[in-house]
């Protein structure tokens, strides 16, 4: 009978180093420039969150640039519109994920054509039919559709318009996709005709998406815990669990313990292991999204880097300590500052709205060359945001 292996001491520092190089953030230009990079980090990454707040760059755009210094929002836009390596679809939020993995999004919208979306229980079958028939006879956007009679909203970010509400349906249950973008305006188009496809493919099975949802997390995180596989999908814990038990039974996993991290099991792989112990350049100045995946998961960040990160767009201004949109600063493998900045482009330049000091950042020994590097590369920064 096999015995559970004695998990394997690893303190936050080598924590820290093994995400970091996971995410790619421990080198300057790891995937390289273009459409092409653009595909090789999605696909690395596992996904690139969506939003819509834009006080500074979208966090589409500001995750792709903190890993490709030669970014272009062209990049993407090729990716997804004329190579077609990238598509739009839900994983813990709306995301790019790759094409590659389409197959393992399929049984999601095969479950919703099934059974409807609570978000949109109120479109009506007569809604849906007029955009699929506008929809087969040429790509359109809500803006092509003009004789919506507006209703009242539900909730606060529904739309007024029954179309886009059916289309967000046919979204969801994979009979459209999303293939273009203009800023966030976008254009719907046939899943099959967008990609050339006669029929979809094969939909992954529950144990291949299992097996999928595992792979993604060691390949972008490196030591992983159940939280963070199953990132707001408390549903499949169980399953990952399983896969889990049966890969440290087999020597493919083992488990480890984080200093700090109390009951909280976490594993990783043993080439991941071996590997450890590259120590991130302190020259590498990152300035991240809220919404990276270095910083989406908000207790791992906390026990790995020991900062906490604020979300305060939503939160009253009076009381906000870091700002309205602040941006974690990663300097080698410490996060030292947090700022809340604001691209005016009208005036084309990039606002300090506030600056403020957090773990190592707050001891003042060597604060003025952290400084220096911050500004550097808060130039670079500014340079995207006001491009194109």
């Amino acid at each position: 009978m096999s015995r559970t292996p004695r998990p394997l001491p690893l303190t936050t520092t080598q924590a820290r180093q093994i995400w970091l190089h996971a995410q790619r953030l421990d080198e300057r230009a790891p995937f390289g420039d273009g459409a092409r990079a653009v595909a090789d980090a999605v696909a690395h990454l596992g996904y690139v969150q969506i939003d819509t707040i834009n006080v500074i760059e979208r966090c589409h755009h500001h995750i792709l640039f903190s890993r490709i210094p030669s970014y272009r929002r062209a990049d993407l836009r090729h990716a997804q519109s004329v190579d077609r390596s990238v598509f739009e679809y839900w994983t813990h939020a709306l995301s790019y994920v790759p094409a590659g993995d389409f197959r393992f999004f399929l049984p999601a919208m095969r479950e919703h054509r099934r059974e409807g979306h609570k978000w949109f229980a109120s479109v009506k079958p007569a809604d849906t039919r007029k955009v699929m028939r506008l929809v087969r006879a040429a790509p359109l956007t809500i803006r092509d559709i003009e004789d919506d009679v507006l209703t009242e909203k539900e909730h606060l970010w529904q739309s007024r318009k029954p179309s886009k509400r059916a289309l967000q349906l046919a979204f969801y249950t994979g009979a459209v996709t999303i293939s273009e973008r203009q800023g966030m305006l976008k254009t719907y188009e046939l899943m099959t005709r967008h990609f050339g496809w006669d029929t979809l493919p094969r939909p992954a099975s529950a144990r291949e998406i299992t097996t999928y949802l595992l792979d993604r997390a060691l390949r972008s995180q490196g030591v992983v815990s159940l939280d963070s596989i199953c990132h707001l999908d408390a549903p499949r814990k169980k399953a990952v669990v399983g896969l889990i038990a049966s890969r440290v039974r087999r020597g493919e996993l083992v488990p480890v313990v984080i200093d700090g991290a109390g009951k909280q099991e976490h594993w990783a792989a043993p080439t991941t292991l071996e590997a450890n112990g590259e120590v991130v350049s302190p020259d590498l100045v990152h300035i991240l999204s809220p919404f990276d995946p270095l910083i989406i998961q908000r207790k791992r960040t906390s026990l790995i880097f020991g900062y906490n990160h604020l979300f305060e767009a939503y939160v009253p201004k009076a009381k906000r300590k870091l700002g309205y949109f602040a941006l974690p600063v990663l300097i080698g493998d410490e996060i030292v500052a947090a700022l809340d900045l604001k691209t005016d482009r009208q005036a084309k330049k990039l606002l300090m709205q506030k600056w403020t000091w957090v773990g190592q950042g707050k001891k003042t020994a060597g604060r003025k060359e952290l400084k220096q590097k911050i500004e550097d590369e808060l130039d670079r920064f500014e340079r995207f945001q006001l491009a194109e």
